[in-house]
């Protein structure tokens, strides 16, 4: 160990740290350090602590200790004294005794039973009753301390005096337990401690002296290095690391999904948060008792509480198609369709409404549409659920669309999101036939991700579509889950700055 280059190479701060912990005999807080070192910030001994543990010169420890502070009505009984206290004072002004009227002058009307119960606990007064009145009469204990602070007082004081300060809890228990009197906290504390390696380098003459630290214009402009010594710059210690600010990943993730469907041709749309049940629900042949639309499913709106919908045509076509299927060739729902149900505001609880809503206003192929956005469901918030989240929603409109080419676009889209294995199983959906979800392999498990398959003729056929549309609705989400290796799904909306750092984007 070069111990002359250690020395030539320990900032002016540095150096009056370890000089102070020597004068303290090589253990002390960080407090006694700034007081004894005369130092002009606390942060200059954390900072000089640091480094010189880093150079294992000192050790820092840090504990948790529990200490007390006084309360909003603690630093009011210091001000105007215990109710108690008062109590006393009026009982001994009245001649040693007071009716408990009489109290209504020096105490709030709340005061009243806590001071009675003091009183009483403290041995202070004794309280009897004379006809209808409730008398109170100093005893021996009360005249004695009426001149005297008793321990609830001096600890006040001293809590005054000394905020943070650790007491005998124990012995104060009935202090500590009234209400907003005395306040309990816990606060990090720390020593600062010389190592063998410390103490051999302070054996040495170390000089605190004016030494260039940095090398500036001024400095270089001047030529103080000519009567003023550079300290020596270690390029092996530790420094901080530099973070630049920079996306947040899932902010990435949504613009590469956003690159991969605009590379494959596909033109991206919006919608609203707000909807009617009839394009959010009835439009896409959802029946209107489908478990999913009650509300314990679904958020409804007060304001507003309904949507009109213009187009009565259309009102008219759905309303068939649910009731017997219109000219679909479908039996529909088998009940009667309910205008006022479909006129319900809710918060979007899919996509599928911006697409559905797209198709009957461009009813001619082809088209090729998709959208990324938030959706809105009654889910309890768990490590896979949240109750707001992203869906990518798509469609493919064309008259030689087939289930083989949706196949294929699936396929392709987790291809380039990364993922080797990917499969596909039947499903049902109200609004779709045939229908199918996506898997991908992931960490040794098949992973579920969202749901496909061709609009039923009953979604199309209202709006004057003709021809095969094919629609998908995937979670973000999971699949963000999936990408950045994370276990719980609500780490994507916390601040956890060690995260949003060390993902790489």
């Amino acid at each position: 160990m070069d111990i002359d280059k250690i020395i030539r190479e320990l900032s002016s701060l540095e150096k009056r740290v370890l000089l102070t912990l020597h004068d303290l005999d090589g253990k002390a807080s960080p407090e006694d350090i700034f007081e004894k070192g005369n130092f002009s910030q606390h942060v200059e001994v954390m900072n000089a602590a640091s480094w010189l543990q880093a150079k294992q010169l000192v050790k820092v420890e840090e504990h948790v200790k529990t200490v007390y502070v006084l309360g909003n009505e603690g630093e009011d009984f210091l001000e105007h004294g215990l109710p108690e206290r008062r109590a006393l004072n009026k009982i001994i002004e009245l001649g040693g005794s007071a009716r408990l009227q009489d109290l209504l002058s020096i105490l709030k009307q709340h005061e009243i039973p806590v001071a009675i119960g003091w009183l009483k606990q403290k041995g202070w007064a004794t309280i009897t009753k004379q006809g209808s009145d409730t008398v109170l009469t100093a005893t021996e204990s009360g005249k004695t301390i009426i001149d005297k602070e008793d321990e609830d007082e001096k600890i006040l004081r001293f809590l005054s005096d000394h905020p943070n300060s650790v007491i005998d809890k124990e012995k104060y228990i009935h202090l500590v337990s009234r209400k907003n009197v005395v306040k309990e906290k816990e606060i990090v504390a720390g020593v600062i401690q010389l190592t063998e390696k410390g103490r051999q380098l302070l054996k040495k003459d170390i000089k605190i002296q004016d030494e260039i630290t940095q090398i500036t214009d001024k400095v270089i402009k001047e030529k103080s290095w000519e009567h003023k010594p550079i300290r020596p710059y270690d390029v092996s210690a530790f420094a901080p690391g530099v973070h630049g600010g920079k996306l947040h990943p899932f902010n990435v993730l949504i613009d590469d999904i956003r690159q991969i469907f605009l590379e494959m041709g596909f033109q991206e749309i919006a919608g609203d948060f707000v909807e009617s049940s009839f394009w959010n629900m009835d439009v896409l042949f959802i029946p209107q008792d489908h478990p999913a639309r009650e509300m314990q499913d679904t958020f409804y709106c007060k304001q507003p509480g309904s949507i009109e919908i213009k187009d009565e045509d259309i009102i008219e076509k759905i309303a068939e198609v649910h009731k017997n299927g219109g000219s679909t060739g479908s039996d529909g729902w088998r009940y009667d369709f309910s205008k006022e149900e479909g006129k319900r505001a809710l918060l979007r609880t899919h996509t599928t409404v911006n697409t559905i809503r797209y198709l009957y206003e461009h009813p001619t192929p082809p088209a090729k549409i998709f959208s990324i956005g938030q959706v809105f469901r009654k889910e309890n918030i768990d490590a896979t659920h949240l109750p707001v989240f992203y869906q990518i929603e798509g469609i493919v409109h064309d008259e030689h669309a087939t289930f083989r080419q949706l196949i294929g676009i699936l396929f392709e889209f987790y291809k380039r999101m990364g993922f080797e294995k990917i499969r596909f199983r039947p499903a049902y959906f109200p609004y779709t036939e045939p229908s199918m979800e996506i898997e991908v392999y992931w960490n040794g498990n098949w992973m579920e991700l969202g749901g496909s398959g061709i609009f039923r003729p009953e979604v199309t056929e209202p709006g004057g579509i003709k021809a095969p549309v094919l629609a998908w609705g995937l979670g973000l989400e999971r699949l963000a889950m999936l990408k950045f290796g994370l276990q719980d799904i609500r780490k994507l909306y916390q601040s956890d700055f060690d995260w949003l750092r060390n993902t790489p984007l």
